[in-house]
């Protein structure tokens, strides 16, 4: 079946979600295929993902990576895969139903209506966070807040991983170049979009935390943003190759 739409979801140790957020995102009006990138998750959840791509052959799809290897470097290889298989949006969004799949035809529809890249932002209409205790929504808000200041990017949820974006965004960033690994790592992919002059379109969403499984966050990868954010300031970014046309930011 052919669809111009694929979500990444990067997996480890996913087996009580994977089944689940596959068939949600499943049963939404429009075909979004789908690209699993699991590393080497020792609970089983490639076995299960392998099993349900008998029933969804032509639109579900993994990448089996050995060991942890950091989101970064997992959503970097969906990138390349997507932008190899022509797809023309491509999402980002976790296993674990913090993202809600029914949210996807509101990043998609932001594209379609202009938008280069759609963030599900949690921050831009006041805090849309459910299950997190308070220090954590305190710190996730300022730590935003302090990207903000630092990069001069007037995006409310820079550290958001529920997005769409174009093919030709992909494209243009030189994803060898891209260097953080954890949360960090959706930093710099906001900043190079914006430093390359695409259009950013922030769509408020509710962000629930998980209910099952274990959170993969941890205060090493709040440390890497914060020194990663100062670093990444000093740097010049290109494109790779020439833009095709000229753009505008928005928010």
């Amino acid at each position: 079946m052919e669809s111009d739409k694929i979500v990444i979801i990067p997996t480890y140790n996913e087996k009580e979600n994977i089944e689940k957020i596959i068939r949600a995102i499943k049963s939404l009006k429009n075909l979004y295929h789908i690209l699993i990138i699991d590393d080497g998750s020792p609970d089983g959840t490639a076995d299960i993902v392998k099993t349900m791509q008998e029933e969804f052959a032509d639109s579900l799809f993994m990448i089996q990576r050995e060991g942890k290897s950091g989101l970064g470097s997992a959503y970097i290889a969906g990138f390349r895969w997507s932008v190899a298989k022509n797809y023309s949006y491509i999402f980002e969004m976790d296993a674990d139903f913090s993202h809600n799949p029914e949210d996807l035809p509101k990043l998609y529809n932001a594209c379609v209506e202009g938008a280069d890249l759609a963030i599900g932002s949690r921050y831009c209409n006041g805090v849309s966070v459910i299950n997190w205790p308070i220090g954590r929504v305190v710190m996730s808000y300022f730590a935003s807040s302090y990207v903000r200041r630092v990069l001069g990017m007037r995006i409310f949820d820079t550290t958001a991983g529920f997005k769409c974006y174009k093919r030709e965004v992909l494209e243009s960033i030189d994803l060898d170049k891209i260097r953080m690994k954890g949360y960090g790592f959706q930093i710099e992919m906001k900043y190079n979009t914006f430093k390359l002059g695409f259009k950013i379109k922030e769509v408020p969403i509710i962000f629930v935390d998980r209910t099952e499984g274990t959170s993969k966050m941890s205060s090493g990868i709040f440390g890497e943003a914060f020194w990663g954010v100062i670093k990444m300031r000093l740097r010049k970014i290109k494109p790779v190759g020439k833009l095709r046309k000229k753009h505008i930011v928005m928010f």
